[in-house]
């Protein structure tokens, strides 16, 4: 039989997956290390795992004890997850800019969780910091981690993660990318790295409000740096023991709201339906590597943890909206553009038996310069002018030919729900229009001048 003693044997071994569409136009293989694949949806079950295992040696933890941490939510998960296979107790503090599906899925797995104020220093009796230590100067038998300044953070990533991606790329990697919080795993895997290979580039993944970028530069701590941002997991007001900059080559900060739009854009275009600060490490990765990456390099970029911890936030299309991160716009959908154009009525469609001559010259009177073909009620294919034209300039006799001869595919039929991002990505220079069924099952079609008057009119 093959099975598992506890959830936490299934850590690790998260694959590499090659990004696709986003990378568009810029040299190299890119490649994403999947964590949410880690049972707790995060990189952060490795470091979890590795700190309590630590402090069992050490004798810091006893049976029956509990564990306290500050977190911003994933390492909560995985310390949740150590402490039902162990027999421990949990109690995390969290800043309260954390998602509340954040909160809820400790609260599921058994923690306690003590929401704290975000806009406090560090030491502020009142920060998330502060009360962990409280607690666990005030509770017996309890255990505090400390992320931050705990060396088995980046000795968990040094341990795993760090060969993990040397082994699938087969040492082929010139460049390693990732969002930087605590340190632990942009650092522990770097130097993993760096012993195999010292000429690869590590790049560091910042926040805008965070201290990292100007100190790596600068070497100084500056607090004119440190103001509130809404993007969780990476990013500091402080200087954690596992940040070690001499292990990261160069920092690119991103903004709150580049980091939200590329996380969507990996969900609907890559198919990762991953966190925030994945967003915003693919985002700030690929701005680095559009001008320093070469068609034979090969970059991994960390993606840390799961979309459902952000479904109330950058999936969730109002929340974005009141932040001015995607514009409220008169036409959101499909449907909407279909409700509000002119002249409503009955499809325009031609039979696959009429001649091309028919074809012109209804398109002709109707002023349109594309048309579906059917075979009853079936949709077969479709007429486009600019191809007809061609058709014409090869061939004298095509008028008389049946539009069956020298049709293209059907339209593609959309949703009604589609937004017009997504419509935006359908409709092309190949693929002129999109055909949509309203309730009454009434079909009609969306054109690239449909489109663009929606966008214009928003």
């Amino acid at each position: 039989m093959k099975y598992y003693n506890s959830i936490i044997e299934t850590i690790g071994d998260t694959p590499l997956v090659k990004l696709n569409s986003v990378t568009k136009g810029i040299p190299g293989t890119i490649l994403a290390k999947v964590e949410y694949f880690n049972p707790g949806n995060s990189m952060k079950d490795r470091m979890a795992v590795k700190m309590i295992e630590d402090a069992e040696k050490a004798g810091l933890i006893k049976p029956g004890g509990t564990i306290i941490e500050g977190t911003s939510g994933n390492t909560g998960m995985g310390l949740a997850l150590a402490a039902i296979a162990k027999g421990y107790k949990c109690i995390f503090t969290l800043a309260d800019k954390q998602s509340q599906e954040k909160m809820d899925i400790l609260k599921a797995v058994g923690a306690e969780v003590v929401v704290c104020p975000t806009n406090v220093s560090p030491d502020d009796p009142r920060s998330y910091y502060s009360v962990a230590k409280k607690l666990n100067a005030d509770i017996p038998n309890s255990y505090y981690p400390n992320q931050y300044d705990n060396m088995s953070n980046s000795a968990a990533h040094y341990e795993t993660t760090g060969p993990e991606i040397w082994r699938d790329t087969e040492g082929k990697i010139t460049h390693y990318a990732a969002g930087v919080g605590t340190g632990g795993s942009m650092c522990g895997t770097s130097k993993y790295l760096k012993e195999q290979n010292s000429n690869i580039v590590t790049v560091g993944i910042d926040t805008y409000g965070s201290v990292f970028k100007k100190y790596k530069e600068t070497g100084v701590f500056d607090e004119k740096e440190i103001y509130s941002y809404l993007t969780e997991g990476i990013g500091e007001d402080i200087l954690p023991k596992n940040v070690n900059f001499d292990l990261i080559d160069h920092f690119v900060k991103v903004t709150d709201k580049d980091g939200a739009i590329m996380t969507r854009r990996l969900s609907r275009e890559e198919g990762l339906f991953c966190g925030w600060s994945c967003g915003s490490a693919v985002a700030g990765a690929l701005e680095w590597a559009k001008e320093n990456m070469k068609e034979d390099d090969v970059m991994v970029i960390i993606l840390p943890d799961h979309g459902t911890r952000y479904l109330g936030k950058v999936y969730n299309d109002d929340w974005m909206k009141a932040r001015g991160f995607i514009e409220n716009r008169a036409f959101e959908t499909a449907a909407d553009i279909m409700s509000h154009q002119n002249g409503n009525g009955k499809l325009t469609t031609i039979a696959q038996t009429a001649t091309v001559a028919e074809a012109i010259k209804l398109m002709t009177s109707k002023g349109i310069s594309q048309l579906p073909v059917v075979n009853g009620d079936e949709f077969v294919g479709s007429l486009v002018d600019s191809k007809l034209l061609a058709h014409m300039i090869d061939d004298a006799d095509v008028k008389g030919k049946s539009v069956s001869e020298i049709m293209d595919k059907p339209f593609q039929f959309v949703s009604p729900d589609n937004t017009l991002d997504v419509l935006s990505s359908v409709i092309t220079k190949d693929n002129p229009a999109v055909m949509i069924r309203d309730k009454a099952n009434e079909v009609h079609i969306i054109t690239r001048h449909d489109l663009l008057q929606a966008m214009a009119s928003n």
